[in-house]
């Protein structure tokens, strides 16, 4: 069944919240927005009314507001965004690209979010793919990483086969290069293994939806009663204590020295495919293990 439609009085609150007339957004758009997100998240089975307003109120409503002001072509939200925003995904590219290569990505994305209109004249915005389950700085980065991997295919297709002489100028296989490599492949696993069977549940729990499920940070966060970026910041803690305990492991039980070690690191980064921790995480560390959201249980207190 489809959702049950959006209560005049929802609308006023959230847009309210959102900010709305800051951007002088018509509430009629940010009611489409919200409309559009819950028909994301629920799909055609539809939502009962408070599943929908639990859904709505977690959404980013000040990052929607915005967005959704953008897409409208409105000026003064266009002006706070390109202020914002900028910066950020510059960032975000020159993390991608080093060289500054992709810088030009980030400039280009401005007119597919600018957008421009289509044969009935109506204005066609790639702010419409945003429905505030993320950050949109979150989101936005994911779009640049999206187009910088397009760009990254497209470019692998067009290169030509090599000749029969570059396959004589290949590299070793990387085992018979380092015949230890296989002995400090094993080891590094065994000890992640081991150190993640250390953690607390919870911390466990975190790394398996960001990591097993693929969860974003603020999903993540909502399933953990956590803000967006205290989810951030315990995976980083995280992801420190079990470098630690690697090390440990594998100069206390391994009988490895500091070159060893840096090695058994080395052999991860050469080949990301070799090491995946979602591979090493507990099967039942799943979602339906967490404690509900903590902002659900704050309104049912309230």
């Amino acid at each position: 069944m489809p959702s049950p439609p959006l209560d005049d009085a929802l609308v006023t609150r959230l847009y309210k919240r959102a900010n709305g007339d800051a951007w002088h957004l018509p509430q009629s758009v940010f009611a489409d927005a919200l409309a559009a997100s819950a028909d994301r998240a629920f799909g055609s089975e539809g939502a009962r009314a408070g599943d929908l307003e639990r859904h709505l109120a977690s959404l980013h409503l000040e990052d929607l507001a915005l967005a959704c002001a953008c897409a409208v072509g409105g000026e003064v939200a266009w002006e706070h965004f390109v202020r914002e925003h900028r910066p950020h995904l510059y960032r975000a590219a020159d993390a991608l690209d080093r060289t500054g290569g992709a810088r030009d990505l980030a400039d280009s994305l401005y007119a597919d979010l600018y957008g421009f209109p289509d044969r009935q004249g109506k204005r066609k915005s790639l702010f419409r793919y945003f429905h505030g389950r993320s950050s949109l700085s979150t989101w936005l980065r994911a779009v640049l990483a999206q187009r910088h991997v397009d760009r990254l295919r497209s470019a692998r297709r067009l290169e030509p086969l090599p000749d029969e002489d570059a396959f004589a100028a290949q590299p070793e296989a990387p085992d018979a290069a380092d015949p230890e490599r296989p002995r400090y492949l094993t080891l590094i696993k065994r000890a992640l293994g081991l150190a993640v069977a250390r953690l607390d549940s919870r911390d466990r729990l975190r790394l398996g939806c960001y990591y097993g499920q693929e969860l974003t940070l603020a999903q993540t966060g909502r399933l953990l009663g956590e803000h967006e970026a205290t989810a951030s910041r315990n995976l980083a803690r995280t992801r420190k204590t079990l470098r630690v305990d690697v090390e440990r492991e594998l100069r206390t039980e391994a009988g490895l020295n500091d070159a060893q070690i840096a090695r058994c690191f080395e052999v991860v980064t050469e080949d990301a495919r070799l090491m995946n921790l979602a591979d090493v995480l507990p099967e039942h560390e799943h979602a339906r293990d967490l404690p509900p959201d903590r902002s659900t249980r704050e309104r049912k207190t309230s």
